[in-house]
């Protein structure tokens, strides 16, 4: 009798799953296929080929994939390789705490073409649940003063370390890193800045005090530890979160993902302080056969003397830096921004920073088994963005950067962590 098996069938979205088939003829090739339906209704598919051993069974933690969306042994390639019916979409959580992502997985005869499959009886199926966040943990609703987003605080009295999570140009309230940080120990408030609620629909300036607000709001939380917290950022968001490191003392640990050195998009205001930003040279916007636009070259060589003035003091940060960059980015010229502030760093005798460099990664790095978005739109723009990456190296990135975050957070943020380590 064929069997398909997952273990476990209901899981975070960071746990892997062990995939194996039995029951099979010796030697037959068959196909895997994945596939789930966002909370729009649009459609995400994968499939892979694989040859059963002498024994009739695949396991996926061993087997090598013979072809379809990926080649070679990776046991969760089936969810990384997921793919858009439409071209485009970008696979994104919303409600993070009333539904899974229900992956349906299926087992078909290789003989079968690509297009007979939709219509054809599987040999066997079943379905897994992607979870964002486990059971225990609490959402707070954050409306308080001008702040608006989402808290997420683990089970149990605490204190845990706390982060504040941002993202970028996406805009509105996303949720699902800080969920998921949540369901891993820490306190993660997830922060709308703008198109969320009675925020400004678009960002024209970045008040930093606005931030400061939602540090010291993380702060007064009792299950919250002190005496700092950390933030997590990508994109301009990244641009924020080394602002808030460089200009506020609350901030002990920063993970800046595929982000600039600089202001983008408009100024970014501290007191009485006026960071300008970088001027973006709009003929230097490149377009694809696709129509798909890179914004990769848009501030032009950044290591122009005339660029310099608008470098982020970065050697004021007080706290830890966590540079993570895909090597692949198509939005930003993310590695070469890095490599300039770590460089800067340098020139003034710090070492507090970390740098992790992935060939082949793309720009929007999520946590593991999230398939990659190699281009999608923003709301705001009337274009489709060119985002990068190489499916399976992406994914290795996101894969190991993940774990780096959680271990970056920790030390730097609980106290005497490194005694526990």
């Amino acid at each position: 009798m064929i069997q398909l098996t997952a273990t476990p069938t209901s899981a975070l979205i960071d746990e892997p799953v062990h995939i194996q088939a039995t029951g099979l003829p010796p030697s037959q090739v068959v196909v895997f296929e994945a596939s789930l339906e966002d909370e729009k209704g649009n459609l995400f598919h994968s499939r892979a080929y694989y040859r059963a051993n002498e024994a009739g069974e695949v396991d996926l933690e061993h087997a090598s994939s013979l072809g379809g969306d990926y080649v070679g042994v990776h046991p969760m390639g089936l969810f990384w390789s997921l793919k858009p019916e439409k071209i485009l979409d970008r696979l994104i959580k919303r409600d993070v705490m009333n539904s899974p992502f229900k992956v349906q997985l299926k087992l078909y005869d290789s003989n079968l073409l690509i297009v007979e499959l939709p219509t054809a009886t599987p040999k066997a199926s079943l379905t897994v649940d992607r979870w964002y966040v486990s059971p225990d943990v609490t959402r707070i609703q954050v409306r308080e003063g001008r702040l608006r987003g989402a808290l997420f605080l683990p089970p149990g009295e605490g204190p845990f370390p706390g982060v504040v999570d941002l993202f970028g140009g996406t805009g509105g309230l996303i949720e699902f890193r800080s969920s998921l940080l949540a369901s891993r120990g820490f306190a993660s408030l997830a922060l709308a800045y703008f198109d969320y609620e009675d925020l400004p629909p678009t960002i024209e300036e970045v008040d930093l005090e606005y931030f400061e607000e939602a540090a010291n709001f993380l702060l007064r939380q009792p299950k919250v530890l002190g005496p700092g917290v950390g933030v997590v950022s990508i994109c301009k968001g990244a641009a924020i979160g080394l602002s808030m490191a460089i200009h506020l003392k609350q901030i002990t640990a920063a993970v800046l993902i595929n982000g600039p050195n600089f202001a983008v998009g408009g100024p970014q205001l501290y007191h009485d302080k006026i960071i300008q930003p970088l001027p973006p040279i709009p003929q230097l916007v490149s377009t694809n056969a696709f129509g798909c636009v890179e914004f990769y070259r848009v501030v032009g060589n950044p290591l122009d003397e005339a660029n310099q003035p608008f470098l982020l003091p970065v050697e004021k940060a007080q706290g830890h830096l966590l540079f993570i960059v895909g090597e692949g980015d198509k939005n930003l010229n993310s590695k070469v921004y890095a490599k300039q502030a770590i460089e800067q760093l340098q020139r003034h005798g710090k070492n507090n920073w970390t740098l992790l460099s992935y060939p082949g990664a793309g720009h929007l790095i999520d946590p593991p088994y999230a398939p990659l978005c190699y281009a999608s739109s923003l709301k705001q723009l009337p274009v489709y963005l060119i985002w990068g990456g190489d499916v399976a190296l992406h994914a290795a990135a996101q894969e190991h950067s993940w774990k780096e975050i959680q271990m970056f957070l920790r030390k730097h943020l609980i106290p005497d962590v490194s005694s526990q380590l």
